[in-house]
């Protein structure tokens, strides 16, 4: 698997908070999946929520468990800036514990996680992992430009970028179970 596919996990890490409630007609969208995937409801559990409306701002906290299309994002705390209709999250930001599962069985890890949706730019901030089956990728930063299809990881001052990836053996498939999606060893 190459690096790139490996960080394919770019557009889903957006997903659990890439929701537009209103927007253009659904068009296929740069990273190769569908638009309408970004246009699905945000489902955001949490122990606590606190609103602010003047600052365009609301902050989850305590078990904060966000779905969006099979993909699902944890973490104990999640700040989510909207525009000034409230219409749209224009970024988010998750600390503390953060992890990511997408709908196709990437995970993603982290202390920090930055959502930025004008730049569609995910940013996972320290102990960054991301991996897929047994192939992975880590850092301090990873940096997922997902309109570019573009990826930077970086070390840190006491780690390099450590990226391990096993070739798939041509006579496996990578078929869903009967229930359509698939069944997730992350």
């Amino acid at each position: 698997m190459r690096l790139g596919a490996a960080l394919l996990l770019a557009s889903a890490l957006a997903l659990p908070l890439a929701v537009q409630a209103q927007g253009p007609a659904p068009k296929p969208a740069a990273d190769g999946k569908k638009a309408e995937d970004r246009n699905q409801p945000v489902t955001v559990d949490s122990d606590r929520m606190e609103r602010f409306g003047k600052e365009s701002l609301i902050i989850f906290t305590g078990n904060v468990v966000a779905r969006q299309n099979n993909s699902v994002q944890h973490a104990e705390r999640m700040e989510v800036y909207l525009d000034e209709k409230g219409d749209r999250i224009l970024r988010s930001v998750s600390t503390g514990n953060v992890r990511i599962v997408t709908k196709d069985c990437k995970t993603g890890t982290a202390k920090r996680a930055e959502y930025f949706d004008l730049d569609q730019r995910v940013v996972l901030i320290g102990d960054a992992r991301v991996w897929q089956d047994d192939n992975v990728v880590s850092g301090d930063t990873i940096t997922i430009y997902i309109a570019q299809d573009r990826n930077v990881v970086v070390g840190g001052k006491q780690e390099r970028v450590k990226a391990v990836f096993y070739s798939k053996n041509s006579n496996t498939t990578n078929k869903p179970p009967a229930g359509g999606q698939p069944a997730c060893a992350n």
